[in-house]
């Protein structure tokens, strides 16, 4: 489930969805229409790929994420971060901060983070 991959537009969709979720079909057409300018065909066709992804679920017409957001794009990150800087976070964290200093307070929150690893 962590080679789930997701174009642009595939991920505006999925936030319409985690957004209003639990959603009608229905109400989901309305939204891709006002938010993405799509017609139906194209809402239930993108839909029917990102289930087959096992990202939503469609039953009776109410669609639901059987992944969360927050969930998902820990996936996504972890599988940069792997693929990217073989595993490395802290060789993630030193090409991030070679062009954009921390401000204060992301240091102590990473800090925080860090501490309260350690702890468990």
């Amino acid at each position: 489930m962590n080679d789930i991959q997701l174009g642009t537009v595939e991920s505006k969709f999925a936030d319409i969805i985690w957004s209003n979720e639990p959603v009608t079909s229905a109400r989901l057409v309305e939204l891709s229409l006002e938010q993405l300018q799509w017609k139906k065909s194209t809402t239930f066709t993108v839909l029917r790929r990102l289930c087959d992804k096992g990202l939503f679920q469609n039953v009776n017409g109410t669609v639901t994420s059987l992944i969360s957001k927050s969930e998902f794009y820990a996936m996504q990150s972890e599988q940069f971060v792997e693929n990217t800087f073989e595993g490395s976070l802290p060789a993630f964290l030193a090409a991030f901060t070679t062009r954009k200093n921390l401000k204060p307070e992301e240091v102590a929150e990473i800090r925080r983070m860090i501490s309260e690893y350690g702890e468990e």
